[in-house]
């Protein structure tokens, strides 16, 4: 794992799945069937995508 003095895989993980979680709760909250349905599939993309590109787990370790 190298960082060139930006924030590295790490933090990007973390701000994916904060963000993935947000959603989730908004979706908890949403009044219409439709929208809450959409924010949950939105939550289920960013998960996917964090895991593609940097693994399962944490992020803390490279995938073997």
């Amino acid at each position: 794992m190298h960082m060139d003095g930006k924030s590295g895989p790490n933090e990007r993980v973390r701000q994916l799945r904060d963000q993935a979680e947000e959603l989730e709760r908004a979706a908890q909250h949403a009044a219409d069937p439709e929208e809450r349905q959409r924010l949950k599939d939105r939550a289920l993309r960013i998960r996917e995508k964090s895991e593609r590109e940097y693994g399962r787990g944490s992020g803390t370790m490279d995938p073997m």
